[in-house]
């Protein structure tokens, strides 16, 4: 008889309690079908590959090692936890992440009890571990808190500042650095192995705390000199005397892809029961997978492709993508302008800014997850009479935002941010919907905020914004592919503050800022089957507002109606409040702002969630004839 074929294994694992339940030499075994299992779940949905390649085993040793989810496990950033979620329950819907009402495609506390903390930005994980722990003491628990940030994300300030604060509070609490680019460690070896399981063991740390113990009842001056004359002696070994300066017992470096090395020091700083402990683990992204390893930059984030040849699939976009155009725009502009110089936070590719460095490697400054500084770096170039342009996401701005206040507003210099992922982005989902930041620019005095409404727009503006030395200014801009206009050779400035009538009428004014013009041209086709005669209009500049266009709309007009891909308090707001001023509401003008919905709208195509946030063509109908008064009448042609 032919043998029946065994089981995979990992059809075994639905919890992590089963991984818990298996021998120590299975974990290998398990590890490579996790790994095959991501990289097929990747290949049909797209998302994120090598950062989740690079931490298949310390993933299936974590939860080997640590009682999940009572102990608690945090993924800084979460696009390296698809093997997490694979082994936490929800492998039946992995090949529906980042898709509509599919997996997120980061942590997500509402998606499970493994995800004890949402993350989708980086440098957080130390900070919301911290908190735990020490909720933990103050409720007399007894849990593990486990913190695993890449090097990268130690490029950001914050994870040093919570490094600083758990050192300083002394809490138990384990925080694995995954070393997988950064190429800070030393040699990983046998040696280094040995050194790690050694310093962690139970004998070791016993004869520390005894040590420590007998040096307190010295004076504090030789105290404190011989706990750090050891320490020293003990970094100058195995390294991480910046971690042991910030409070941290250090264990490392350790082969994160070798379970002989991980479980053994994973083991022993569970049963360590002194304070914050740091293990430094060395990965290799995309690690087992060959064109991940071979490119893991073109492999951190993909689109479907096939697995055996790892070919991704290929764009069918007519249009060049916005951030190209941006890029392409930055670069014409650069060549006239040798002032002009770009800045990006850790987002070279993401922002088009690796094309700009191509051509200006000089003039291109990449500083690392750390918003913040980039912002007030920006701010000191801009006093030099330097073209600062700084390009962020929407989202990462936000964490930006004091220094946008304090250092580029408050003095009026002229920084110009690039905001790329301008409204609803699709897979990425809520984290990275540009949603606020018309909002929170637009109350700042002096900016000037643009939008651009098709990519030859973006072209003027990133023109416009170059000529701006007096103050600083925006230009935001979506995700995706632009509207296929035709392009001109080069961007031409723009007069501040006037925006643009695109096609004239005599009953409703559709007042657009940003992408959603082309829905305003749907809608103005479809309410002329109401007989409706419709202008159109293009605000292009949300501050300072267009008073000659606001008057021109609503002295002609019964209706109306500004629609925008922000929240509440952006663009609309503004016009509302121009409107109330000015007296114009008391002339029988109705008016009404389409924004965003004040919730958190899930990842799905961009399409369907505009069309769940009510601002497509057809909602932006809706709107018009409810205003009128008549609803009645889209409701019965939408039945017929």
């Amino acid at each position: 008889m032919t043998p029946r074929p065994e089981t995979p294994l990992l059809d075994t694992v639905n919890q992590p309690a089963d991984i818990r339940r298996l021998d120590d030499g299975r974990l290998r075994l398990l590890a490579d079908e996790l790994r095959a299992e991501t990289v097929d779940a990747v290949s049909v949905t797209g998302g994120h590959l090598g950062a989740g390649l690079g931490v298949v085993e310390l993933t299936v040793a974590l939860h080997h090692v640590f009682d999940t989810p009572t102990d608690r496990l945090i993924w800084d950033v979460g696009h390296q936890a698809y093997p997490h979620k694979i082994l936490t329950g929800r492998r039946d819907r992995i090949r529906t992440l980042r898709q509509g009402g599919g997996l997120s495609g980061f942590t997500k506390r509402a998606e499970s009890e493994y995800d004890p903390f949402g993350a989708a930005h980086s440098s957080t994980s130390v900070s919301a571990g911290l908190g735990m722990a020490v909720g933990r003491d103050l409720t007399a628990g007894d849990n593990h808190v486990v913190c695993v940030i890449g090097d990268g994300a130690m490029s950001a300030g914050m994870a040093y500042e919570a490094l600083n604060n758990a050192g300083a509070l002394g809490s138990r609490l384990i925080v694995i650095l995954n070393d997988n680019d950064m190429s800070i460690a030393p040699p990983v070896g046998a040696m280094s192995s040995y050194l790690a399981r050694l310093i962690s063991g139970r004998t070791y740390m016993t004869i520390r705390r005894r040590g420590k113990q007998l040096t307190s009842h010295l004076p504090k001056s030789v105290d404190r000199f011989l706990t750090r004359w050891i320490e020293h002696m003990r970094g100058f070994v195995t390294g991480g005397t910046l971690f042991e300066e910030l409070g941290f017992y250090y264990v490392g470096p350790i082969d994160g892809h070798d379970f002989d090395h991980l479980l053994p020091v994973l083991k022993n700083v569970r049963d360590a029961d002194d304070g914050p402990i740091l293990v430094h683990v060395v990965t290799r992204k995309g690690k087992g997978y060959a064109p991940a390893e071979a490119s893991d930059d073109k492999y951190h984030g993909v689109s479907k492709f096939n697995v055996i040849t790892g070919e991704q699939a290929k764009s069918t976009a007519a249009a060049p993508s916005y951030t190209k155009v941006f890029a392409q725009s930055l670069i014409r502009e650069a060549e006239k302008d040798e002032r002009i110089v770009a800045v990006t936070a850790a987002m070279p590719s993401g922002t088009g800014l690796d094309l700009f460095a191509k051509s200006f490697p000089d003039r291109c400054f990449d500083v690392g997850i750390a918003e913040q500084h980039g912002v007030t770096f920006a701010a000191g170039l801009a006093t030099e009479g330097y073209k600062p342009f700084a390009a962020i996401y929407s989202t990462f701005l936000q964490r930006a935002y004091d220094q946008v206040v304090h250092d580029v507003a408050i003095q009026s210099l002229p920084v110009r941010f690039a905001i790329d992922r301008a409204g609803l982005v699709g897979a990425d989902g809520p984290t990275h919907a540009g949603a606020f930041d018309v909002a929170y620019l637009g109350c700042l005095p002096g900016f000037v905020i643009m939008a651009a409404a098709d990519e030859a727009e973006l072209m003027h503006m990133v023109a416009t914004a170059a000529t701006i030395d007096d103050r600083p200014s925006a230009v935001r801009y979506p995700r995706g592919e632009g509207m296929g206009v035709d392009l001109p050779a080069e961007g031409v400035p723009l007069e501040i503050g006037r925006g643009r009538v695109l096609r004239e009428g005599t009953s409703v004014a559709l007042l657009s800022f940003g992408g959603r013009l082309g829905e305003c041209f749907k809608a103005a086709d479809e309410l002329a089957a109401y007989g409706l005669s419709t202008t159109v209009a293009d605000a292009r500049f949300a501050k300072p507002l267009d008073h000659d266009l606001i008057r021109r709309l609503a002295a002609g007009h019964e209706v109306l109606i500004t629609i925008e891909e922000g929240s509440v308090g952006g663009f609309g707001s503004h016009v509302m409040q121009f409107l109330a001023e000015d007296g114009l509401f008391g002339r029988g003008l109705k008016m009404r702002a389409m924004v965003l919905p004040d919730r958190f709208i899930d990842q799905d195509s961009p399409a369907a969630m505009y069309a769940e946030a009510g601002l497509d063509a057809r909602a932006i109908t809706a709107r018009v004839l409810d205003t009128l008064g008549r609803a009645g009448e889209a409701e019965a042609s939408r039945t017929a």
